[in-house]
């Protein structure tokens, strides 16, 4: 009896959502809205041709305000008070999503401060792995090795805007000329 040879296949594209598993209460506020120091995180997500995603799902992962990467059990059970640096939403039809977080600081000294998104989304054999940069540390941004690493017209899809009452915006873009850059992780 020869063996047969079994060959890896495709990532599995996102769906079907189960009520019960996704989403989950609570699940876009790593803190509660008003608390000292929180900012709301929104943005859209959208297609090649500029058009609204109205099915992606959203992670972050991101250091708290110091800067220190949270170790701390309870992302599924939010208590407003316990920070886990991690989060998960839906867009809505229009492609919006909002988190309620707060401003990482850098995870080394004088590095830029940025918040880790993993997207899902119809048509996406395999997730797609991005940062958001905070904007205001112009310093840090420009010695960033990432950002460095890239044609200065991209650095720009991965640097958010500070809005008027000090939340950010970042809009995601999976195909066309404003294509967000993404992040490839060898062997995974």
């Amino acid at each position: 009896m020869s063996e047969q040879k079994l060959t890896a296949t495709p990532g599995q594209t996102i769906g079907p959502f189960y009520g019960y598993a996704l989403p989950f209460e609570k699940d876009n506020q790593l803190l509660s809205p008003g608390v000292p120091g929180s900012v709301r995180l929104q943005g859209t997500v959208t297609d090649g041709a500029g058009d609204p995603i109205p099915d992606a799902l959203l992670e972050i992962w991101q250091a708290d305000a110091d800067g220190n990467i949270p170790q701390r059990s309870g992302s599924l059970v939010r208590d407003g008070y316990t920070f886990t640096g991690w989060g998960r939403t839906a867009v809505d039809n229009a492609g919006n999503y909002t988190f309620t977080t707060v401003n990482p600081g850098p995870a080394e000294e004088g590095a830029a401060p940025f918040i880790s998104f993993v997207i899902f989304a119809r048509g996406l054999l395999n997730k797609l792995h991005t940062r958001m940069y905070l904007p205001d540390d112009e310093e840090a941004l420009a010695r960033d090795t990432l950002l460095s690493s890239l044609p200065e017209e991209r650095r720009r899809t991965l640097i958010a805007t500070r809005e008027a009452d000090g939340g950010l915006r970042w809009n995601i873009s999976l195909q066309g000329r404003d294509e967000t850059v993404f992040l490839s992780f060898p062997g995974a």
